[in-house]
């Protein structure tokens, strides 16, 4: 694996491009619009600040973000944006990597808390969001339920999408609750594949991480306009408070 992990160079090119149906205003301004609620008149730390897709317009609506990125790779595509220089990024793991100051939200979207592929880091990133939120902060989640009904027995793949010129599915472990989720992609006559690791969590299981880390549940949607999270949802935002003191 590269020093940027999954996300080096080779694969920042086209992520804008490879995503571009999350960039979709339509996709992007409920996610801003409930992180502006949330941080009020404070700051906001975006964990795997990636390109910037949420942060740049965040930050366009008057909100203070810094984000923490392992890759630098992506860090240069979001500085290399129009306002993304004034962005701080501080480089590392987002379980671990400490910045100064402290946020009133801290978020992570897009299914990217499974890139921690350990129960551990998932516990040490709750707990590093905990120490960087003042008293009465909050920790927004946007992670995606399990597929696992979706399987037949004794299945353990699981195809996600197919176009002319992409595919890809996710293959189960769920003896260690990991999936590998293989992309192909046709660049330049070529095809080329990704395949990168992750670790799945109920919601209950992520609850009792934010328990450890001394934060409660205040609120769970299956969506960011606040729909309703019920048995049928396919992911959920949650979020965890830090009590004030």
């Amino acid at each position: 694996m590269h020093d940027d992990g999954y996300f080096d160079e080779r694969v920042a090119a086209r992520y804008d491009e490879s995503s571009a149906e999350m960039f979709d205003p339509a996709v992007i301004d409920p996610v801003v619009d409930l992180l502006v609620e949330i941080a009020g008149s404070g700051s906001a730390l975006e964990l795997g600040i990636g390109t910037g897709r949420i942060a740049l317009p965040l930050a366009q609506r008057g909100v203070p973000v810094h984000g923490i990125e392992l890759s630098k790779a992506m860090a240069a595509r979001l500085h290399a944006k129009p306002g993304g220089e004034e962005i701080g990024v501080t480089i590392g793991d987002f379980a671990t990597t400490s910045v100064a100051g402290t946020f009133s939200v801290a978020y992570l979207v897009f299914n990217t808390i499974m890139n921690l592929t350990t129960q551990p880091a998932q516990v040490a990133c709750f707990r590093n969001v905990a120490a960087h939120l003042e008293p009465g902060g909050c920790f927004v989640i946007e992670v995606g339920i399990p597929a696992l009904l979706q399987l037949l027995p004794g299945e353990t793949i699981l195809a996600n999408y197919v176009s002319q010129t992409s595919w890809g599915f996710d293959e189960y472990d769920v003896a260690r609750q990991g999936l590998i989720s293989h992309h192909f992609s046709v660049v330049d006559g070529k095809l080329e594949r990704n395949s990168i690791p992750f670790r799945y969590a109920w919601p209950s299981e992520l609850d009792l991480m934010a328990e450890l880390a001394g934060m409660r549940l205040r609120e769970r949607w299956s969506g960011w306009k606040r729909e309703p999270f019920t048995s049928e949802s396919r992911k959920h935002v949650s979020v965890w408070e830090k009590p004030a003191v």
